[in-house]
């Protein structure tokens, strides 16, 4: 079930001091926000995140107790629609600074792959790599596809506004294609893993913002580019790495 949010949104901003964009097709504002700016809202988005993910009984991978101080998000996206609920969200860590900061090497750890992992994200390092963790969309929503299109979409606003090159993500191989209309590519070298049990095979998914267009649906460039214009004004309302709230 959506949450309700408890703050107005305007002109797809957040309180008027967070990055946002509307998406016609979900109707919704997808706004950037930093859990210590945003506290009520950051609780919002975990709590919908728990009850998602308890849905296809998968809680443990969320690390909920873990996650939700903030320490290790830089900023979450959430979509809300016109009357102010919640109908999903993602959160971001990174820029990393050493390849033990990424949560996908826990996912391989022990199994085939996990030194291609660490190579993977070692590599990328320095251009700049951040961390997609923690999507959902609420299941009751009748714009669910065009919302996760959204948050899709959002893998590559949130790397240009934290100066980062690469954006990587662990999906379900089963629901990976609902991801990469954003210009994603499985990272198909790298063997799936049952991440968090036996019942899912969890691919890798790498973004690089000076590819991505190659790969994207062409269905998504048009909302791509519209969306980078309105996120241009505001971009300096989240500050660079290192100076975030």
């Amino acid at each position: 079930m959506a949450v309700d949010a408890t703050t107005m949104v305007q002109h797809g901003q957040w309180a008027e001091d967070s990055p946002g964009y509307r998406d016609e097709l979900s109707g919704c504002s997808f706004l950037i926000c930093t859990p210590r700016s945003h506290p009520e809202l950051w609780q919002q988005f975990m709590d919908g995140a728990l009850a998602s993910y308890r849905r296809f009984d998968v809680q443990e991978a969320l690390a909920y107790e873990t996650a939700i101080d903030g320490c290790s998000t830089t900023v979450f996206v959430v979509a809300v629609d016109e009357s102010g609920r919640m109908l999903g969200g993602t959160r971001i860590q990174g820029p990393y600074q050493h390849v033990d900061e990424a949560h996908a090497v826990t996912e391989w750890v022990g199994r085939p792959g996990e030194a291609a992992i660490r190579k993977l994200i070692a590599d990328r390092i320095p251009d700049g790599l951040v961390e997609f963790k923690s999507a959902w969309v609420d299941h009751e929503s009748a714009h669910r596809i065009a919302v996760r299109e959204g948050l899709a979409r959002s893998a590559i606003h949130v790397p240009h506004l934290l100066g980062a090159r690469f954006a990587l993500s662990t999906a379900a191989d089963s629901v990976a294609e609902g991801w990469r209309v954003s210009g994603a590519r499985v990272v198909w070298w790298i063997p799936p893993v049952p991440y968090p049990n036996e019942r899912y095979r969890t691919v890798p998914l790498l973004w690089d913002m000076r590819t991505f267009r190659k790969h994207a649906a062409e269905s998504q460039l048009p909302l791509l580019e519209a969306e980078q214009a309105a996120l241009a004004t505001q971009a300096g309302v989240i500050p660079r790495a290192g100076g975030l709230a």
